[in-house]
């Protein structure tokens, strides 16, 4: 029986002057990281998840915003749970209910 094994990691080649590479590697040095490469893949990684995060955010805002306004335009009654919260405490502030 034959196994292939198929390796995890994945290669990322990018062209890049020679200033821009100076300035990452000064950083990356700055930054305790071991390579170039380290500090490119995890500076990428951490935009990529701020970026990500600030998207589904944003998503769920929007989802949000409808199901409030959904919540304030719909003529709903109030239903048993809230009509006995309102008794309960129309009788414990002697309240009159018209």
């Amino acid at each position: 029986m034959n196994l292939i094994f198929m390796s995890q990691n994945a290669r990322f080649d990018a062209r890049l002057s020679l200033t821009q590479k100076e300035l990452l590697e000064k950083a990356a040095s700055l930054g305790g990281y071991r390579s170039l490469s380290d500090f490119v893949i995890k500076v990428a990684e951490d935009k990529a998840n701020e970026i990500i995060e600030h998207h589904e955010l944003l998503k769920l805002s929007v989802a949000d915003a409808e199901i409030f306004y959904n919540a304030l335009i719909e003529d709903q009654q109030p239903n048993a749970y809230l009509q006995k919260a309102a008794e309960e405490s129309a009788q414990y502030f002697q309240w009159k209910r018209k």
